[in-house]
């Protein structure tokens, strides 16, 4: 089984203070049970029209069903013009991986049908959304995974089958009331030691990854891909869930690149996000769901260029929970407009009229160490109100142009030191103790690297 090849043993940088409770090192692709090889070929960076009726997902999903558990089901190119599948929903099977290869291109189906859970339902607006299954789907599948150099591909921004809008359209559409019906591109649940390795993810719908009710994922050297315009295509994003770990890992899209979240149900704990890389995006995120709670969350090693929201912390009084023991450290923003923010009256959730009220959310223990923030923007440090205040540390924080940032803070216990700390926080019952020490500001021009080529 994947437990088995993954060897559990950590070796990454930030080992000592790694909240995954695993020992985590690179993963490796296990023996092959199947090779499936491409029939159709990809045409101005997709499917050509005359290919879309020749769908591989029957002889996929059967060689999925038919692999022993421990092995891999490994797509294949043929050759230049044929290296291409096109699949509906898939599910992963327990013990099984799912490999595409270098130079294999694995796209999802553009036809709405194809995901309904009920008919007729994927691809409108709804009032609550929720109508689609994902392309790809794990549900009580431990032990599995999806691995290799290929691409997989959602075609968010490609026209629907049969209408004239495209996935991210609907999305858009949806501003204006109720929810896009739009397919994940991975979602899984109840998947223990679940492993992404080195896959490209790419234009998904909606949520790229959703990994939630897990003990064990590990997402190393994955890269995810899509325009910042495309609404709601989140990174990765685990929910009341255990020991996770992303590491090495290249995002830019157009919502959080990853968010963390903690709804109804266990607590997520034990994460660890390090030795990664963020463009594009809404923010490296906790919630805006924190009412199991969140806790032992490590970020480390993280540069963030251009993206809308750096370090972000979000909830309010419909889905608020205890978020506590969070260390940011060795991180650097650049051209990042809003580089922290934490806030518990999160503005962009509109509730609806039988949502709870008195789900208190509380941000306490938030440590940031060895931060560089590069350009201009805005800082929120906003607690509920003086009984349940931010609790935050600032220990050698650089701001390069700190009268260029707006600072938004009440209700905040804010403590500074030993490092250095540069920024000047005031506001209603905000209580700032501490002397900022001398330090070296954290080296960040190297960290700044290009996303890699799209192969």
């Amino acid at each position: 089984m994947i437990v088995r090849y993954l060897r559990i043993v950590l070796a990454l940088a930030a080992t000592a203070l790694a909240q995954d409770s695993r020992k985590v090192t690179e993963p490796s692709i296990p023996p092959v049970c199947a090779v499936l090889v491409a029939n159709i070929g990809r045409a101005g960076g997709s499917i050509a029209p005359d290919d879309e009726s020749k769908p591989d997902t029957v002889r996929i999903q059967a060689a999925l069903d038919q692999c022993v558990p421990g092995h891999a089901v490994v797509l294949r190119r043929a050759a230049v013009r044929r290296d291409a599948f096109l699949t509906g929903p898939l599910d992963l099977r327990k013990g099984v991986v799912l490999v595409v290869e270098r130079g294999a291109y694995l796209y999802g189906s553009r036809d709405a049908r194809d995901y309904d859970r009920t008919p007729g339902v994927c691809g409108t607006i709804t009032p609550r959304g929720g109508g689609c299954r994902a392309l790809i789907n794990g549900d009580n599948v431990a032990d599995s995974g999806v691995m290799g150099d290929g691409v997989i591909d959602g075609r968010g921004g490609e026209t629907i089958l049969g209408q004239h809008f495209t996935w991210w359209n609907l999305a858009d559409e949806a501003r204006k009331g109720g929810s896009q019906n739009n397919p994940r591109l991975i979602q899984l649940r109840h998947c223990d030691n679940f492993v992404l390795y080195r896959i490209t993810l790419m234009n998904s719908p909606m949520f790229h990854v959703s990994y939630s009710n897990g003990n064990g994922f590990t997402a190393w050297g994955v890269k995810i891909w899509c325009p910042q315009r495309a609404r709601n295509t989140d990174g990765i994003n685990p929910g009341n869930s255990t020991n996770v770990t992303i590491t090495h890992c290249y995002i830019h899209n157009g919502d959080d690149q990853v968010a963390i979240k903690a709804g109804t149900g266990a607590p997520t704990t034990h994460i660890s996000i390090v030795h990664n890389h963020f463009y594009s995006g809404q923010g490296m995120s906790i919630g805006s769901e924190t009412n199991g709670g969140a806790s032992d969350i490590l970020v480390s090693d993280l540069s963030m260029d251009g993206a809308d929201n750096g370090l972000h912390i979000k909830s309010d009084k419909t889905r608020g929970g205890l978020v506590h023991g969070v260390t940011y450290e060795d991180v650097c923003l650049r051209d990042t407009r809003n580089p922290v923010v934490m806030e518990t009256a999160f503005s962009a959730y509109v509730p609806t009229a039988n949502a709870p009220q008195d789900l208190i959310p509380q941000f306490r223990d938030i440590t940031l160490r060895n931060v560089s923030i590069e350009g201009d923007g805005r800082v929120v440090l906003e607690g509920l109100d003086s009984e349940h205040p931010l609790s935050v540390i600032f220990d050698n924080v650089l701001f390069d142009t700190p009268a260029n940032f707006r600072v938004s803070a009440h209700h905040a216990e804010v403590k500074v030191g030993p490092g250095p700390f540069n920024l000047e926080i005031a506001g209603e019952d905000v209580r700032v103790e501490g002397t900022p020490g001398k330090g070296t500001k954290n080296a960040c021009t190297a960290k700044f690297v290009p996303f890699p080529l799209l192969e």
